[in-house]
């Protein structure tokens, strides 16, 4: 029986229309997930924990040199300052040129070079550090965890996480000096004043998934269907399908998800399961004969 997934914002940012409630009461409900889209990722491609070496995955897919060695995203990133510390406001979304880039990167190369690592812009907004292969790493923790939130608790802890705190704010200093920023200042736009670690690795054996097809405009998502050998579909998929899919909704509005949980509810044939992965670690299973389970109440949160 194929299965399609819907990757999905959080429940609570759609829960409050009464026609999805419904669907969720007559569907079966799953054991809940760990929250995030790693996590997501990790269980729909079958890697184990939420440590997706995200940015050898990355690479690979816009380079195809990730090789054997280790790899760790280094995204620029916007930090403010507070009289209790300071807090990650933006990371890989600062809308930098290749020019920006590049200028900004100039100075952090040494002291990165200094350290063993080599800095490789792959997109104007997408850093990456290559280390050496077999290079140990501490736990790092992925931007969905920190935007908004205090940096320190989510900086790496203990000894072996003392040498990538220091980086880290040796790193703040350059950028903080970095003329480009006070341009951006002038012209209104946030500081680029911290590189925000995360997603290191190697890059994996070929996942062993079902799925046969995906679609999103996501690159992480796109670079795993890559890596795994999976399609991947720009448009619609399909009605029907040869195998088990995933669309990924996350990043749709609350509205757009609504009606996108509908049409494939509506959709969905007698050998088919419709999963639904929100982004929360809530899931679901919805089967078409459940859809006539008239006398089963709404969900409720």
């Amino acid at each position: 029986m194929n299965t399609h997934t819907l990757l999905l914002p959080p429940l609570a940012r759609l829960a409050d229309e009464l026609a999805l409630r419904r669907l969720l009461g007559r569907g079966d409900r799953l054991p809940a997930q760990p929250p995030g889209l790693l996590a997501a990722l990790g269980e729909l491609f079958a890697l184990p924990g939420t440590a997706l070496p995200v940015a050898a995955l990355l690479r690979e897919a816009a380079a195809h040199d990730a090789g054997d060695s280790v790899w760790l995203c280094a995204d620029p990133a916007w930090v403010q300052a507070e009289m209790s510390g300071a807090r990650l406001l933006a990371c890989g979304t600062l809308g930098l040129t290749r020019v920006e880039a590049e200028d900004l990167a100039r100075p952090l190369r040494p002291l990165l070079g200094d350290a063993g690592m080599l800095l490789e812009i792959t997109s104007p907004d997408r850093w990456q550090l290559r280390l050496p292969t077999g290079s140990p790493l501490p736990r790092f923790a992925a931007p969905e965890a920190v935007l908004g939130e205090q940096l320190l608790p989510h900086l790496p802890q203990g000894v072996e996480g003392r040498r990538w705190r220091a980086l880290f704010t040796e790193l703040q200093v350059l950028l903080h000096q970095h003329s480009r920023n006070r341009v951006r200042a002038q012209q209104g736009l946030a500081p680029v004043n911290a590189l925000w670690l995360w997603g290191g690795g190697a890059l994996p054996a070929r996942p062993r998934t079902a799925l046969t097809q995906v679609r999103s405009i996501d690159a992480l998502v796109r670079a795993l269907a890559q890596h795994a050998g999976i399609s991947i579909v720009d448009g619609s998929l399909p009605a029907r399908a040869s195998g088990d899919r995933c669309s990924d909704l996350a990043a749709l509005d609350p509205q757009s998800a609504r009606a996108a949980i509908a049409q494939a509810a509506r959709a969905l044939h007698r050998d088919e399961i419709l999963r639904l992965a929100f982004i929360d670690g809530a899931r679901w299973r919805i089967r078409a004969a459940q859809r006539w389970r008239f006398w089963r109440r709404a969900w409720r949160p």
